[in-house]
């Protein structure tokens, strides 16, 4: 297939290029010059924007945030007749409804398929995605989406994925302050933090996000970012933005989230979000 992939950075580009991996014809588009290069020297062809991209069958969409989704949208004109749209960025539901509404408006099919798992699970075809909308829109791009990881299909309305992406994101927002919270006390406690970790990981206190971030958490500030800060400022306001919608009470996602604001607001929001450990003193 023609793939258009929008957001060819940290973790779009590995997408990509699982994609091209299984086949498919890719062309990324990113504002960013230095993400364009990057993309460039690991043969992946790149543009500046939608326009310049040769015509698609589909459109992967992986930008930020649910800001530059809609500007995306503004840009791509109202002639998208045979594209199929997968939009696989964290935006929420009420932003992938919204501007699906109007790339559906504009003749293209969509699908909703955020994803979990990192840039190391992106760089190795095993994501989770998590599919929602037309069952017959969702197999158009079967083979797209399988080249990226396992597909879970969670509904048939735009915005299901999003929905179950903003639990998922919950978790991940508590686990990584959680771990952060308990190295520190492990400093604090006078042990070695180092040695602490690895003694707990793969007992009962362990967890996916302890033992992927807590070897990060233990190193220093210019930790190579595979996420950063403001990711999880965003994505821990999504999740407040979501639980007020539904009156749903998250006590523990407001104290996570005012750790992210806090690490953001020191300086580092662009840096790992494992750096979130330096608000703990």
């Amino acid at each position: 297939m023609k793939v258009t992939f929008i957001g060819v950075g940290a973790i779009g580009l590995p997408m990509a290029l699982q994609i091209k991996g299984a086949g498919h014809t890719v062309t990324g588009v990113d504002l960013s010059s230095l993400a364009r290069e990057v993309a460039q020297e690991s043969g992946l062809a790149a543009v500046d924007s939608f326009a310049a991209a040769p015509a698609a069958d589909v459109v992967v969409a992986m930008v930020a945030t649910p800001q530059q989704l809609g500007s995306l949208v503004d840009s791509v004109g109202t002639k998208l007749d045979g594209q199929t749209w997968v939009i696989m960025s964290t935006v929420g539901p009420e932003a992938v409804r919204e501007q699906g509404e109007r790339l559906i408006a504009a003749g293209a099919r969509v699908v909703d398929a955020p994803v979990t798992g990192g840039t190391a699970r992106a760089k190795s075809g095993q994501l989770v995605i998590f599919a929602s909308g037309d069952h017959a829109d969702i197999d158009a791009v079967r083979r797209v989406l399988d080249a990226m990881g396992s597909v879970r299909i969670t509904g048939p309305k735009l915005g299901d994925g999003q929905a179950i992406k903003v639990v998922n994101q919950h978790l991940c927002s508590v686990h990584i302050v959680a771990a952060a919270e308990a190295l520190s006390l492990a400093r604090s406690l006078g042990l070695d933090p180092a040695a602490v970790l690895e003694l707990i990981e793969k007992g009962a206190a362990g967890s996916w996000m302890l033992s992927d971030r807590g070897p990060r958490m233990l190193q220093g500030t210019d930790v190579t970012v595979t996420s950063s800060i403001n990711i999880f400022v965003k994505d821990s306001d999504l999740v407040a933005t979501a639980a007020k919608s539904c009156g749903a009470d998250v006590p523990l996602l407001s104290i996570a989230n005012a750790r992210y604001r806090a690490a953001a607001e020191e300086g580092l929001g662009l840096r790992d979000d494992s750096r979130v450990i330096e608000t703990w003193r």
